[in-house]
């Protein structure tokens, strides 16, 4: 498939579903589904870049997928540190900057640790933006916002007449990153899962029965071709035609 020419987003957010099912399909380990999952991971970055998008947000880590079993979850906390260490001079050489959104509090303090490493590491760098989601619930970031404003008020620094919707998204863990253009979702799951609840009202959603670790370039190319035919009216109504 071509590479689309016009409407390239600005900023693409994924949800990363089948791992699981991908493994199950071939009688491997779930963490193995995932290690395959770490793959498309790479080509995300890579071909991102490549396309002139700026902004890559992945969800990585649900605040729900605390409750699956602990082995699972120290494997993919391992992953983790393993992606970022293994990655870093591939993201550099990419030019690629990270940042993560989340109860990052909540992660191991060796994966925290990691993070922080790797976001110093990667700060001078101008091309993508990698936004790892982790530990993230769309409606405890929304909870979170809100408890910041609620102190803001006490402490007599904002009034209740401040709160509009742009002094709302400034509260959020992602005031510094545009909003998503368009939601990929693998799996053919049709729903959105506590993912950046606010900041996807006007995006556009393309879901794919693809699994996670078959979605490569070529699925992202016919998501962005999908993508470059949508007319986005954000509310309002067309122009009329020679208007």
């Amino acid at each position: 498939m071509t590479q689309p020419t016009n409407k390239i987003p600005r900023h693409v957010a994924i949800i990363m579903d089948g791992n699981g099912r991908w493994a199950k399909q071939r009688g491997l380990s779930r963490i193995e589904g995932h290690r395959r999952g770490a793959e498309s991971v790479r080509e995300m970055v890579r071909s991102c870049g490549e396309l002139g998008i700026e902004y890559l947000t992945l969800y990585a880590f649900s605040s729900e997928n605390w409750a699956r079993p602990k082995a699972e979850v120290s494997a993919l906390m391992q992953l983790l540190e393993f992606y970022l260490k293994r990655e870093m001079a591939e993201l550099n050489k990419n030019n690629v900057q990270l940042a993560a959104i989340g109860r990052l509090h909540e992660l191991p303090q060796s994966g925290q640790r990691q993070l922080e490493k790797s976001i110093t590491a990667l700060s001078k760098n101008t091309g993508l933006t990698l936004v790892l989601a982790l530990s993230y619930g769309g409606r405890a970031e929304i909870v979170d916002a809100v408890r910041g404003i609620a102190r803001e008020i006490k402490a007599g620094t904002a009034d209740v007449a401040d709160i509009d919707e742009q002094y709302f998204s400034q509260h959020l863990y992602t005031r510094h990153i545009p909003d998503p253009d368009l939601l990929i979702r693998t799996s053919g799951e049709m729903r959105v899962s506590n993912f950046l609840l606010w900041q996807i009202s006007y995006a556009e959603i393309y879901v794919t029965e693809t699994l996670w670790p078959d979605f490569r370039k070529p699925q992202l190319l016919l998501a962005l071709d999908d993508y470059s035919k949508r007319q986005r009216r954000f509310g309002k109504v067309n122009p009329p035609e020679g208007a």
